[in-house]
């Protein structure tokens, strides 16, 4: 290795440690008759879970997907690969598909965004909301 190529590696190896992945491309999902099968990951393929399959990204990394003709997004969990495509970056479950409207046409243009653990939590115990006590004697 020459000076040149391990400056690069020594740089690339500190920017992208805080970089999420994002990518723009199209999305398919999988037909009905994997259900059951073995996935990459070793768990089975479920129809009515929210996974996907990616060509690089480690397994059980969540990535939100939107739907660029409708605005709709759904976060997923990575649990399978699918060899490098230039006609799709990421396979959906149908539960996934679904949810952001990608069932009739099949395949859709999609962005895809790294989420952080901690942004897909959802509330567990509602906000209290407190009632505020009226004078009834006036």
């Amino acid at each position: 290795m020459n000076l040149c190529s391990i400056l690069l590696l020594f740089l690339l190896s500190f920017s992208s440690a805080n970089t999420l992945y994002t990518a723009n491309g199209k999305a398919s999902y999988y037909s009905d008759r994997m259900q059951g099968q073995r996935t990459s990951s070793g768990e089975r393929y479920d129809k009515a879970k929210l996974t996907a399959a990616h060509s690089s990204l480690p397994f059980n990394t969540l990535v939100e997907v939107t739907n660029k003709a409708n605005g709709k997004s759904v976060i997923v969990k990575i649990n399978d690969r699918m060899p490098k495509s230039r006609h799709s970056i990421i396979d959906l479950s149908r539960a996934a598909a679904k949810e952001i409207d990608l069932i009739r046409a099949g395949v859709g243009s999609v962005t895809i965004r790294e989420v952080k653990p901690e942004e897909e939590k959802q509330q567990d115990v509602p906000f209290v909301v407190s009632e505020t006590k009226t004078d009834k004697s006036k």
